[in-house]
């Protein structure tokens, strides 16, 4: 089982015009695993719906109590990507969990996006990897504490 958190960001977002007004929508995940014919073994809870550049240390805190609490001992996190590498800083204090944050550089919504791939490239990076806290982006792993996002490139380094 698959527990599976969203917290937002631009995975989520809905746009609504050129001037790039946007507001985090409901979670497209279920959906995407479903396209993916991935039906259960996991369930989502929707955390919250921020622009992870208005993620503070509260947030941060309520979602390490929340996959602290859960059962289950593979997580994913949708997140958004911009602070993406601190909230997973955040989590290294969970013992006992494979945990990996994943988003996307373009909705969700968008024809042209990342985000379903990086779903599933988290799945299975859940799935496969050893305990620990992991950021999962585009076809790499990276280890929590050791990455940062390079925005000038739109990717993630290791640092």
């Amino acid at each position: 089982m698959i527990e599976i958190f969203t917290t937002g960001g631009t995975i989520d977002k809905v746009y609504f015009d050129a001037n790039s007004e946007f507001e985090i929508g409901d979670s497209l995940v279920g959906e995407l695993l479903a396209e993916s014919n991935i039906r259960d073994g996991f369930s989502v809870t929707g955390l919250m719906r921020k622009d992870s550049l208005e993620m503070t240390d509260e947030d941060r805190d309520a979602v390490r109590n929340a996959v602290s609490r859960c059962p289950a001992e593979h997580v994913v996190i949708t997140h958004g990507t911009d602070t993406m590498a601190e909230t997973a800083r955040a989590l290294l204090s969970v013992k006992g969990k494979t945990i990996v944050l994943t988003g996307a550089m373009q909705p969700a919504r968008m024809r042209r996006s990342d985000a379903a791939f990086n779903i599933g490239f988290a799945w299975a990076a859940a799935r496969l990897l050893s305990h620990g806290v992991y950021i999962a982006m585009n076809g790499e792993v990276f280890e929590a504490g050791s990455v940062r996002k390079n925005l000038k490139a739109q990717r993630f380094e290791r640092t």
